[in-house]
C-alpha cells in the first residue's frame, strides 16, 4: 500500500453512500459541499474517529482508562492513518478560570519570567525591597510590646501533598518537640492526621519564649537556626498581652526596610489566580464578585421604604414578608429619617444604612394588636442579610428566586485582576503581571519585543528563553487574525471561530510533525481580510509534515488547497457521494457542484435592491418590570393577527 494517501473504504457514517476516497498524506486538503452534503460525516466522523481510536487502543490499559473511547465507525477500513487532533467549534474551555492567555500556555510563560527576574516593590509605595538579614528580623521584633509570647517556627512544607512521616522522623532525630501542622500545636511522636491527597503546611517550632529585655542573643540564635532549617524563611508567631496570636512571616529574600513588608522567595504559583498562594482572596482568583445589587433590589425608588421598595422583601401577593417593616423602621429611628417616606427621598447617608448596616443594635418596636414588644438586636443591612440567606437556604427555588437581583462585578480588592497585593507588588520594566495580561496581543508583542532594551544583563541571560517562547506564541495568535483580543480574556466569551483559531496556533507551536489535523470551518467570524493569515497558518501547519484536512465554504480557502472534495449532490439523504475531487486545477473543470461556482459558471447576485417589511415589527419591545425584573412580552393580540 502507498503511504503517501489517506485511503477510506466503505464509509456508511449519517448520510455517507457507502463511499470510497483518497486523500494525499501532507496536503491541505479542503472538503467542501453544500450543508448537509456528509462533510463532518467523513471527516470527523469517520476519519477522526477512526484515527483517534486506533491511537487510543495503542495505549496501555492503565492510559485508556483516563481516555475517552471513541466508537467504531461504520466504515470497511482505513489505511494510512496518522493520530488525529480535532480542532472544532466547540473545543472552548468552559472553566471560569481560564483566559486566552492560560489556554495558550503564554501566562504559564509569563509566571516564570516574573518569579526569576521580576523586581518586588513594597505594595505601600517604598519602592523595591530587598532581602532580610537576621539582625533586620531580630530588629522588627524589638518593637513588640514587652510581656509578648513568641513562637520561632521554621516552615519545612508550605503548601505540598503528602503525608510527610519522613519528615517528621528527621524533625524528631534533629532534636526538636513539636511542630505545628495546618496550623494546631503537636507533638513530633503524636499520629499527626494529614490526608496525602490535600495540602498541609508543616512548622517546626524552634523556641519559644516571652518579649522582655535581654532576650536578643537567644532569638538571634533562633532566628539563625530556623532560617537554616526553613531554607531561608521564618515564621514568628506573636501573642500579644491584650490580642490575639497573629503570624509574621520574614524572609532572607526580601523585606522593606521602611514600613517591614515581607514578601517570600519568588515563585511562579504566586502569580497563578488559580493557586490560593497567588489568587486573590476576596474572589478566590475570578475577579469579580457576584453579590446583591442595591439597584436591582429596589426597581422602583418612588415606593415607601418599608412597603414594597425592597423587592425581595415582598410575597407575590405584594405584601412586605415578616418582620421588615418594623425593623425598617427601626433602623430609621436610629439614623434620623421616616421609613414612610419613598427612596427617592431619602439621602444616600441614609440609604447606606439601609443596604450595608450599622455599628450599634436598633430599638426594634412591634405590635401584637394592643400590646407591645421591644428589643434590641443587630442591623447588619440589606445585602447581608440576603446573601446569608442565600449561603443557608438548601432550597433550589429559593437561590434561584433571589439571584435575579445579583450581578456580577469587578472584585472590589483586586479590581478584577485576580492577583494578591504581593503578587502584583512584582514589577518588571515597570508593569506588573496583571497590566500585561491586560493588553491585546498585538500590544503585548510589541513590549516584549522591547522587553530586552530594558533589562540587565543578568535579567536577560536569565529571561531570554522565556520571552523567546512569550513571542512565538503571541505572534502565532498575530497570524491567525487574533491580535485585538486581550490575555485576560475569559474564555468562555470567546466564539467558536475564536476559540478554534487559538487551539490552531497552540498547535502550531508545538512544533508536532506526521499527526492528521481535522478542523472544521476556521474562517467563521474572522474578517475577509485576514483570511490570508489564516491560509498561511494552515499552509505551516502543512509544512511542517502534517496533513491538514479543513471542512469549509471559503472560496479563498479552497482556491488554496492542494486537493479538494466536493459531496453532494444534495443534503441528507440526497448526499453523501462523492461528486468532484482532484487539485483545483482539475477540480474546476468540472460542470458539477462547487466548481461552477470557483469557475464562474454559476454566481450568486448581490441584490440590488433591498426588500422592504411590508408592516412594522408586530412585537413590542417595550419592557414591562415585575418584580423588579424587566420582561419583554408581546402583546397577544398583535401577535395573534401576525401568525
Amino acid at each position: 500500500m502507498s503511504q503517501d494517501k489517506i485511503v477510506v473504504v466503505g464509509a456508511r457514517e449519517n448520510n455517507l453512500k457507502n463511499i470510497t476516497v483518497e486523500i494525499p498524506r501532507d496536503r491541505l486538503v479542503v472538503i467542501t459541499g453544500i450543508s448537509g452534503s456528509g462533510k463532518s460525516s467523513l471527516a470527523f466522523d469517520t476519519i477522526y474517529a477512526e484515527g483517534q481510536r486506533r491511537y487510543v487502543e495503542s495505549l496501555s490499559a492503565y492510559a485508556r482508562q483516563f481516555l475517552g473511547q471513541m466508537d467504531k465507525p461504520d466504515v470497511d477500513h482505513i489505511d494510512g492513518l496518522s493520530p488525529a487532533v480535532s480542532i472544532d467549534q466547540k473545543s472552548a474551555s468552559r472553566n471560569p478560570r481560564s483566559t486566552v492567555g492560560t489556554v495558550t500556555e503564554i501566562y504559564d510563560y509569563m509566571r516564570i519570567l516574573y518569579a526569576r527576574v521580576g523586581t518586588p516593590h513594597c505594595p505601600n509605595g517604598h519602592g523595591p525591597i530587598e532581602r532580610q538579614s537576621t539582625e533586620q528580623i531580630v530588629d522588627a521584633v524589638r518593637d513588640l510590646p514587652e510581656g509578648t509570647k513568641i513562637q520561632v517556627l521554621a516552615p519545612v512544607i508550605r503548601g505540598r501533598k503528602g503525608e510527610y512521616k519522613s519528615v517528621l522522623g528527621d524533625i524528631a532525630k534533629a532534636g526538636y518537640v513539636r511542630v505545628r501542622v495546618d496550623g494546631e500545636l503537636y507533638e513530633v511522636t503524636d499520629d499527626i492526621p494529614m490526608d496525602r491527597y490535600k495540602q498541609h503546611t508543616i512548622e517546626v517550632v524552634v523556641d519559644r519564649l516571652i518579649m522582655k529585655e535581654g532576650i536578643e542573643r537567644r532569638l538571634t540564635d533562633s532566628v539563625d537556626a530556623a532560617l537554616k532549617m526553613g531554607k531561608g524563611m521564618v515564621v514568628l508567631s506573636c501573642e500579644r498581652p491584650d490580642g490575639d496570636p497573629t503570624d509574621l512571616l520574614f524572609s532572607e529574600s526580601y523585606s522593606c526596610p521602611e514600613c517591614g513588608f515581607s514578601m517570600p522567595e519568588l515563585e511562579p504559583r504566586m502569580f497563578s489566580f488559580n493557586s490560593p498562594y497567588g489568587a486573590c482572596p476576596e474572589c478566590t482568583g475570578l475577579g469579580t464578585k457576584t453579590e446583591f445589587d442595591p439597584e436591582l433590589c429596589c426597581p422602583d425608588p418612588s415606593r415607601p421604604l418599608r412597603d414594597g421598595a425592597i423587592a425581595p422583601f415582598l410575597y407575590k401577593s405584594g405584601e412586605t414578608k415578616e418582620w421588615w417593616p418594623d425593623l425598617l423602621d427601626a433602623v430609621g429611628r436610629a439614623v434620623g429619617f421616616d421609613a414612610n417616606l419613598p427612596v427617592e427621598d431619602l439621602s444616600p447617608l441614609h440609604m447606606e444604612a439601609v443596604w450595608h448596616g450599622l455599628d450599634e443594635p436598633v430599638t426594634v418596636t412591634m405590635k401584637y394588636g394592643r400590646s407591645e414588644r421591644k428589643f434590641q438586636t443587630r442591623w447588619d443591612g440589606v445585602l447581608k442579610a440576603l446573601r446569608k440567606r442565600y449561603d443557608q437556604t438548601e432550597s433550589e427555588w429559593v437561590k434561584r428566586d433571589l439571584e435575579q437581583y445579583m450581578s456580577t462585578k469587578p472584585c472590589p480588592v483586586c479590581e478584577g485582576r485576580r492577583l494578591k497585593p504581593e503578587s502584583l507588588a512584582v514589577k518588571l520594566a515597570g508593569r506588573h503581571v496583571s497590566d500585561i495580561a491586560a493588553l491585546s496581543v498585538d500590544a503585548a508583542l510589541g513590549f516584549f519585543g522591547t522587553l530586552a532594551s530594558k533589562l540587565t544583563k543578568r535579567q536577560l541571560l536569565i529571561g531570554e528563553r522565556a520571552v523567546k517562547e512569550i513571542v512565538e506564541r503571541l505572534r502565532f495568535l498575530q497570524d491567525v487574525g487574533l491580535g485585538y483580543l486581550t490575555l485576560e480574556r475569559n474564555a468562555r466569551t470567546l466564539a467558536g471561530g475564536e476559540a478554534q483559531r487559538i487551539r490552531l496556533a497552540t498547535q502550531i507551536g508545538s512544533g508536532l510533525m506526521g499527526c492528521l489535523y481535522i478542523l472544521d470551518e476556521p474562517s467563521i467570524g474572522l474578517h475577509q481580510r485576514d483570511n490570508s493569515r489564516l491560509i498561511e497558518t494552515l499552509q505551516r501547519l502543512r509544512d511542517l509534515g502534517n496533513t491538514v484536512i479543513v471542512v469549509e465554504h471559503d472560496e479563498e480557502t479552497m482556491l488554496a488547497a492542494d486537493w479538494l472534495i466536493d459531496l453532494g449532490p444534495g443534503a441528507g439523504e440526497h448526499g453523501g457521494q462523492v461528486i468532484n475531487q482532484g487539485p483545483v486545477a482539475e477540480f474546476t473543470k468540472a460542470d458539477v457542484g462547487t466548481a461552477l461556482y470557483l469557475n464562474g459558471t454559476k454566481s450568486i447576485p448581490i441584490p440590488g435592491e433591498r426588500r422592504r417589511p411590508k408592516s412594522p415589527c408586530p412585537i413590542s419591545l417595550e419592557p414591562s418590570v415585575s418584580n423588579g425584573k424587566a420582561k419583554t412580552k408581546p402583546p397577544k393580540k398583535r401577535l395573534a393577527k401576525a401568525r
